[in-house]
């Protein structure tokens, strides 16, 4: 006879464990001034996707803050949920390093001595009927708010322990094969970068060491190379499309989804209604997150759709310049270029117009057409990966209701 499963919610299994259910213990109290490059992660809600946190980009704070807030530290099978906006949106902490919650945005789930295996509960809230009942739930017309009343009441079934981790291994299947995929994606894009900063910023491209260099307004370059602005060979595509409904689901990145320092854009949302104009982009063309250009949010699109007016939608004017644009635009120099010349103090947005005198060096067009075959053979293979993870996504996602039914 198979075990029974058990009907109880998840604050009495809170209750049960010893665990909690609360808010961080900041937030609004750290001010831009307070991140610093190395230290502990902040873990904010725009960190939260596809059921982990984001690592790369994340807001540090110094050790000293480290010493003082030591008791709030995450644990590892903690759970996370950001309080507004996409509600249901959580994320299982799986190392120890991942620091705090930004507390005036996330909320945290600690199951104490564990009564329920935090694998299983992590995937069984990911259910499409669990996110349902929890947007149902939340607090606020314009913005929906998540507190901790609303995740303690949420309705929770479970077997033994042993089931629960049998269901969690089958279900971590795939997200291990998942996060093998993002770890490929990663080690391409370096590969793709560093090809650029060698060739086209220290100048150690094939044939270098017989090459005489010349004053330029970039300082020494290879003698025959033009220097140009980026207008040259790169332009902004402002293809509008106004607000209103769709005539059919179509793909829509939002700023929320470009991710930063990654060129690889892994995750978007299927829109049928427009609430204000956007811009259509194609694949393979450049998303640049204009707001707050700091954030180094630059992408390339890997299908045909819809992104919001803050993106500049860059492609190179000829298709043997796109691989050379698409690593300019996407490296350190330009981004923080591009922050220091944005318009405005609170929300400083990146100016296409003034990008456009970018100073940059176009090499000859045999070492550019060499480039573009070892850049575009990157960019291809992480697309493909790109879908196969959301192949995975799919089929884990079919898989889950059965598994917990």
């Amino acid at each position: 006879m198979s075990n029974p499963w058990t009907k109880t919610t998840l604050g009495e299994i809170c209750d049960q464990s010893q665990g909690v259910i609360k808010t961080g213990p900041f937030g609004s109290q750290l001010h831009k001034s307070d991140y610093t490059e190395t230290g502990i992660p902040v873990v904010m809600p725009k960190d939260i996707t596809s059921g982990k946190v984001k690592t790369k980009g994340i807001a540090r704070i110094s050790d000293f803050d480290a010493t003082r807030l030591s008791k709030h530290r995450l644990n590892i099978g903690d759970i996370v949920y950001g309080r507004r906006g996409d509600i249901g949106r959580q994320a299982l902490i799986t190392e120890r390093e991942q620091g705090w919650l930004c507390g005036t945005g996330c909320l945290r789930i600690n199951l104490g001595n564990k009564v329920v295996d935090p694998m299983f509960l992590h995937h069984y809230l990911r259910q499409e009927d669990v996110i349902h009942h929890i947007s149902n739930q939340a607090v606020g017309a314009t913005m929906p708010n998540l507190n901790t009343k609303i995740l303690r009441a949420i309705p929770i079934r479970h077997p033994d322990l042993p089931t629960q981790k049998r269901i969690a291994d089958i279900l971590s299947a795939y997200d291990d094969l998942i996060e093998n995929n993002l770890r490929r994606i990663a080690i391409l894009e370096e590969m793709a970068q560093s090809l650029y900063r060698e060739w086209f910023v220290h100048f150690r491209f094939p044939g270098h060491e017989g090459t005489a260099f010349v004053d330029s307004e970039l300082g020494k370059s290879p003698k025959g190379w033009a220097v140009k602005k980026l207008g040259a060979i790169a332009e902004d595509l402002r293809r509008g499309i106004p607000k209103g409904k769709l005539s059919q689901q179509t793909p829509y990145v939002g700023l929320e989804h470009i991710p930063r320092k990654s060129l690889a854009l892994d995750d978007w949302e299927m829109v049928t209604e427009l609430g204000s104009n956007k811009l259509i982009f194609h694949s393979g063309e450049v998303l640049f997150g204009k707001i707050r250009p700091y954030f180094h949010k630059v992408s390339v699109a890997p299908f045909e759709g819809i992104c919001s007016a803050d993106t500049i939608v860059i492609k190179g004017k000829k298709s043997e310049h796109h691989s050379l644009v698409t690593a300019i635009v996407s490296s350190e120099a330009f981004v923080a270029h591009a922050s220091a010349t944005a318009n405005g103090a609170k929300m400083p947005r990146a100016n296409w117009k003034v990008l456009v005198d970018y100073p940059i060096v176009q090499p000859p067009k045999d070492l550019l057409k060499q480039f573009s075959s070892f850049f575009q053979k990157a960019i291809d293979q992480q697309q493909v990966l790109i879908r196969q993870n959301q192949n995975l996504r799919k089929t884990r996602d079919l898989l889950l209701p059965k598994l917990l039914s």
